[in-house]
């Protein structure tokens, strides 16, 4: 006899099990969200069909059409002409500063992907507060927090809104507009921004100085790079570094043999050693000391560098220079470790250390896999960074302007954006349509070329909405989303409408936390909804409030894509972030609902 389980019981055991899969990120948060998929398609909750359907959802489809057109608004350096503006108008205060940055950086975002304008002025960021003599960490946060506040200035802000509409049009209630909810959208924009003026200057940390010592102060290496010498009965006399193996049989990297004076940077793997030869390297002392004993090395004492720190004057020279680089989210590094990689023979660079938030690694490096937001220290020679520079998987912390921009097309793309969203704007063509043709006009023009659309995808994203849509469509077929809008009803029913559109907000921000901003729309929207109509309310206040409340995400560094590029490279703790991003939440979990109801009706 056939064992019959409640669909209601099964569905919340699925959610439950996928709440537990992202919170713990045992797998990356794409394959979790496509094993769910999986899960709901043998158990019978969705039909194959239903399955694959987010794949072919138009939200999806107008998410991935929304990142080649940031793209090719990078290529083109269209963004890049406005740091100008930055630089001119910034000032010496650090409140004159974030409202410049903010005022100049939010308005683009409502328009242009907010992780692209991160990546672009990450850089630009750090070069002005190097010229002014400003810590970078009084800037990364208010950077993060003002495209995040400009995303949700219209719908194409940020791939979470256009998700949102996707779920409202499944509803019953039709698309969004490009410009549904703008107007709160700019009011919670310049609140949020006058509060970053007034108040991050006081509440951020002065921790990573502008002209800071990276290879001392801000990595710590004085005990991890050092000077070893090759005795004249060395085995490894007359071998190249490759055939003696000390780099891939210890945790060690040569970043530079000195011979008689004269300074051989890298690529130096097929060199042969000689009696005398000095090598640069980067090890820990108990490596250093079985190499010394198996291989014939001396340790040069510490009275070497007497009267100086150790500092990048020793890493680098009219050839070599050392840099910091991000790894990107689409990047193709994470998950792989540097052995994996052969990251040195790849990039012909040598990375000193990884900085992971707070964590810092300097040793057993080569086997750690790397994350998204991991910054590398690199060792290279200055035309490998360079090169670097034009990588979809790293970004180079300190740019300098590269030639593979295509400035002569930078008015074309702005163009191609600007009738994407005006067509969409009048309703003459969806935005789904608008988006798709700006992509072929951006090929035709060559603002970007065709192999480049594919790696301007943030597929994990893709394929994370594509796993959480059969989700929303099995609550919905089992009949959890109507349970849980039930029970909600019963526990609340008796309040004001306006604290059940707060509880809602709140509800959200806090999802979007533990997992995306994105699962937290395709989930709590359709609950939000339900409890809405059986109370006789709004259910269009209702969505806004859950859209807002899942973009406008705060309180941690990993809760949404921008702060976690900035974590490292401002060389933040964990708790900055909810310093600062706390009281905002808080500010816009009374304001926003309030906003809702003046504009919209409850």
């Amino acid at each position: 006899m056939p064992i019959h389980i409640d669909p209601i019981a099964l569905t919340l055991g699925v959610l439950i099990l996928a709440l537990m899969c992202f919170i713990a990120e045992w797998l990356p948060v794409d394959i979790t969200a496509i094993s769910v998929t999986v899960v709901l398609m043998i158990l019978g909750l969705v039909t194959p069909d239903e399955g694959i359907a987010g794949f072919s959802n138009s939200a999806t489809i107008t998410v991935m059409a929304m990142f080649i057109l940031s793209e090719g608004i990078g290529r083109t350096g269209v963004i890049q002409i406005v740091r100008d503006l930055l630089v001119k108008w910034g000032g010496n205060k650090p409140s004159q500063q974030i409202l410049v940055m903010g005022g100049i950086i939010g308005p683009i975002t409502a328009f242009i992907n907010n992780t692209a304008v991160v990546a672009v002025f990450l850089p630009i960021v750090e070069d002005w507060c190097r010229k002014r003599n400003i810590s970078v960490s009084k800037l990364l946060i208010p950077l993060s927090y003002s495209t995040v506040l400009g995303g949700m200035i219209t719908l194409i802000g940020t791939s979470t809104n256009i998700v949102a509409s996707g779920v409202s049009k499944k509803l019953g209630y039709g698309d969004f507009s490009l410009f549904q909810f703008t107007i709160l959208g700019i009011i919670t924009f310049v609140v949020g921004l006058i509060y970053l003026a007034i108040f991050a200057p006081k509440l951020l940390p002065d921790r990573k100085p502008s002209n800071s010592n990276l290879v001392n102060q801000e990595y710590g290496l004085k005990d991890y790079v050092s000077e070893v010498v090759i005795k004249p009965k060395s085995s490894l006399i007359g071998q190249t570094l490759r055939s003696s193996e000390i780099q891939r049989k210890f945790d060690l990297d040569v970043l530079e043999l000195i011979r008689n004076d004269s300074h051989f940077p890298q690529p130096i793997a097929d060199k042969i050693l000689a009696a005398g030869d000095i090598l640069l390297v980067r090890g820990g002392r108990s490596d250093l000391l079985k190499i010394r004993d198996e291989r014939g090395i001396d340790i040069l004492p510490d009275v070497e560098f007497s009267g100086k720190s150790l500092s990048e004057t020793e890493l680098t020279s009219q050839e070599e220079d050392v840099a910091e680089v991000l790894i990107l989210s689409n990047s193709n590094l994470i998950g792989s470790s540097l052995k994996d990689l052969r990251f040195r023979q790849r990039y012909n660079a040598t990375v000193l250390a990884i900085r992971r938030g707070e964590e810092l690694l300097r040793e057993r490096m080569g086997k750690v896999p790397l994350r998204f937001g991991d910054l590398l220290l690199l060792q290279a020679p200055k035309e490998s960074l360079l090169g670097l520079q034009t990588s979809n998987d790293l970004l180079v912390i300190e740019q300098k302007d590269v030639e593979s921009l295509r400035k002569d097309k930078a008015w074309i793309s702005l163009i191609i954006m600007v009738a994407v969203v005006a067509i969409a704007a009048f309703d003459w063509m969806p935005i789904l349509v608008t988006s798709l043709a700006g992509v072929i006009i951006m090929i035709l023009t060559g603002c970007l070329k065709p192999g480049e659309i594919y790696n301007a995808v943030r597929w994990d994203v893709i394929f994370l909405l594509a796993g959480l849509f059969p989700l929303g469509t099995a609550m919905d077929n089992s009949g959890t989303t109507e349970w849980l809008a039930k029970n909600l009803v019963a526990i609340g029913g008796n309040l004001d409408g306006f604290w059940i559109l707060v509880f809602f907000y709140l509800a959200t921000s806090l999802l979007t936390e533990l997992l995306s901003n994105n699962a937290a729309v395709i989930l709590m929207i359709p609950v939000a909804v339900k409890v809405a109509t059986t109370l006789s309310l709004n259910p269009m206040a209702f969505m806004f409030a859950v859209t807002f409340a899942a973009s406008n995400s705060y309180l941690t560094p990993i809760g949404y894509q921008t702060n976690t590029m900035v974590y490292g490279p401002g060389g933040y703790k964990f708790f900055d972030f909810t310093r600062v991003g706390l009281p905002l939440n808080l500010i816009l979990s009374v304001l926003t609902p309030i906003l809702i109801v003046w504009l919209y009706g409850l």
